[in-house]
């Protein structure tokens, strides 16, 4: 008896949506290989493993269809017992089945046959599903069908049409021998299938290495890890540049310099290209979009995605790393002595320049400090007091940032009354400097500006002091006395990771002027792979696909064990892959790179090696010394 007479059921009931259509197992489609038929009948065997592989590669049920070695394994789900599964390993390469009943309940595996009395072999058809694949008719009607089963059969008609494709074409290519795309099937006339025995299932002979759908339930023991296919890089020379804010504007050499060049590896998210539109279409308008946060766990990719705004705006791009320690004066620059403190013949003025020299220099700070005006805790604590004390005004609305302002502009008056007292001393050489910060030339010229990290620091009042700034129309008094307006196209963006150890909420008021906020995730697997092996040049994309899946189980774990301290992203994955190609131990590579930045607590290591690196890597044997 031929296999496809055991293999294809014509005669058992149909399943849903198919049990009920008016024109029953019949459909007018049929597959390239019908040799001029139109005609199809539907099989139940097909419709019920195609419907199985659509379940599992959307979530929708349990099962599983993997890759061990060269062969195939698949666990299909019975419908008739909660507690069984029907386990299948097919090679394509001979046509050879193992198979076996297996009950998770009791942990017994009996045998399987196929018949007309018997099983009717949807297991083993979805176990030569990705055979079946590689056609490409089989594989269009399939993406047809996966379409009608996602929106739920809408129309029954147009998948029942599909599936006729299918089962016709999985029928004929099982059948003859000498069809270029034949699929190798035995099975011996009884229907009888070689079991799969516990002591293999025990020994994790067949265990999947990859997934090509679905979670594995009876195959668990083993890590598996889905290929996956590496994304294709998108053409960045076309998105370098598409969203300039003013087409007429004209870049000096030096700026054009600045404006970032991407890396072919990179992968552009849609959250970029979003922020590029916005910030373009806006301009011109009352309401310009400028202000943009990225938020996200390290390694996610946030500064990339700060520069790849400027190269898609055309802009030049700097950045500000903030610390615990950062002040407001770190942002808009300092003044200091070029040649000394000289005597300026104004006692008051070289009395306050001697106690600014013990103080450390002529820094915003000092001369706050000098002054004896309030400090942010003062203005967030009593901002009305505080204006008062200033000003000899009442103003009960006032707020925090009133304060600063005002703070800001007596700092800098006092600082100019101290550079330009005209003296002797000075006309013979004594002179000050200003030392303009990045974020300053940013704003006033019109770039990208990245802030790095304002979440650790110490004072919440100090990104407040900005918020000036953030507005469209902001403006600021630099110590020099110049007032610097922001420029129609600077475009701030705010990089934060609340994950980090000593990182702090945003400030309200600072998170209220971000026009968009965008939540940087890991890129997904595809996207890593194809970044990884671009950047490393690796070119064994099953290898990298099983890297990035440990590297996503640490994220994973990590979260869900309240692991803070360190960090799982991409830069560690990169880090892993070249150690490996350096040391030819991927595993204390790994020991070195992706498990040592995830935490320094040495019992959360052992975990993540124990739970997450060691189901796919395991420690070489070290030769014993002699």
């Amino acid at each position: 008896m031929g296999a496809e007479k055991l293999l294809f059921s014509f005669d058992r009931p149909l399943p849903e949506p198919f049990d009920s259509r008016p024109g029953g197992k019949k459909v007018k489609a049929a597959s390239k290989y019908a040799g001029g038929a139109t005609e199809a009948t539907l099989t139940a065997t097909v419709c019920k493993a195609v419907l199985a592989y659509c379940k599992c590669k959307n979530g929708d049920g349990l099962g599983a269809v993997g890759k061990s070695d060269v062969k195939t394994v698949a666990e299909y789900k019975s419908s008739a017992n909660p507690d069984e599964y029907h386990l299948v390993i097919y090679d394509p390469g001979s046509g050879n089945l193992m198979a076996t009943v297996y009950n998770s309940n009791e942990v017994t595996a009996e045998a399987y046959a196929v018949g007309r009395s018997k099983r009717d072999a949807s297991a083993v058809m979805m176990a030569m599903m990705p055979t079946l694949l590689e056609d490409t008719e089989f594989e269009y009607s399939f993406m047809e069908f996966c379409s009608e089963y996602a929106d739920g059969f809408p129309d029954v008609e147009k998948a029942s049409s599909a599936m006729g494709v299918l089962c016709d074409n999985a029928y004929r290519r099982v059948k003859d021998e000498t069809c270029t795309m034949h699929v190798k099937v035995k099975i011996e006339g009884s229907g009888n299938i070689p079991r799969i025995s516990m002591t293999n299932l025990d020994a994790k002979k067949f265990s999947p290495t990859s997934v090509y759908a679905g979670e594995f339930c009876i195959f668990e023991q083993s890590a598996t890890t889905p290929v996956f296919k590496p994304a294709l890089a998108a053409d960045l020379s076309l998105f370098a540049g598409k969203y300039k804010l003013d087409t007429a504007r004209a870049l000096t050499l030096f700026e054009q310099k600045l404006v970032p060049a991407l890396h072919e590896s990179y992968i552009l998210p849609d959250e970029i290209e979003k922020i590029c539109l916005h910030a373009q279409k806006t301009t011109g308008k009352l309401t310009q979009m400028r202000n943009f946060l990225l938020r996200g766990s390290a390694g996610t990719g946030k500064t990339a995605g700060a520069k790849a705004i400027a190269a898609g705006l055309g802009l030049p791009y700097m950045k500000y790393t903030c610390s615990a320690n950062t002040e407001i004066y770190d942002f808009v620059g300092q003044v200091f002595p070029d040649t000394g403190f000289a005597s300026t013949g104004d006692a008051v003025l070289d009395n306050e320049r001697e106690m600014l020299k013990t103080m450390g220099g002529m820094t915003y700070e000092n001369v706050a400090k000098l002054m004896s005006l309030p400090n942010l805790d003062d203005m967030d604590y009593d901002p009305a007091g505080v204006y008062r004390e200033l000003t000899e005004t009442e103003k009960p609305d006032a707020t925090s940032q009133d304060c600063l302002a005002l703070v800001l502009n007596l700092v800098s008056d006092k600082i100019s009354q101290l550079c330009t007292a005209e003296t002797e001393s000075q006309k013979e050489g004594q002179s000050y400097i200003y030392v303009e910060t990045d974020f300053v030339k940013a704003l006033k010229h019109g770039y990208v500006v990245e802030i790095q990290e304002p979440s650790t620091i110490m004072q919440p009042g100090v990104l407040v002091g900005l918020n000036s700034l953030l507005e469209q129309d902001g403006a600021i008094t630099l110590p020099t006395g110049e007032i610097i307006n922001r420029h129609t196209d600077a475009v701030v963006v705010v990089t934060t990771n609340i994950d980090y150890e000593g990182c702090r909420g945003m400030n309200q008021s600072v998170l209220d002027r971000m026009n968009l906020v965008a939540d940087i995730e890991l890129p997904p697997p595809e996207v890593m792979v194809q970044r990884a092996m671009s950047v490393t040049g690796a070119d064994d994309d099953q290898e990298i696909s099983k890297m990035v899946q440990v590297v996503n189980d640490l994220s994973v774990f990590c979260r869900q064990n309240g692991i803070t301290d360190g960090s799982v992203g991409m830069r560690g994955l990169i880090d892993w892959i070249v150690s490996s190609e350096i040391t030819g131990d991927t595993y204390a590579s790994a020991l070195d790179t992706i498990i040592s930045k995830a935490t320094a607590n040495e019992e959360d290591r052992a975990a993540l090696i124990g739970s997450v690196l060691e189901p796919f890597y395991s420690p070489k044997r070290r030769a014993s010394a002699s």
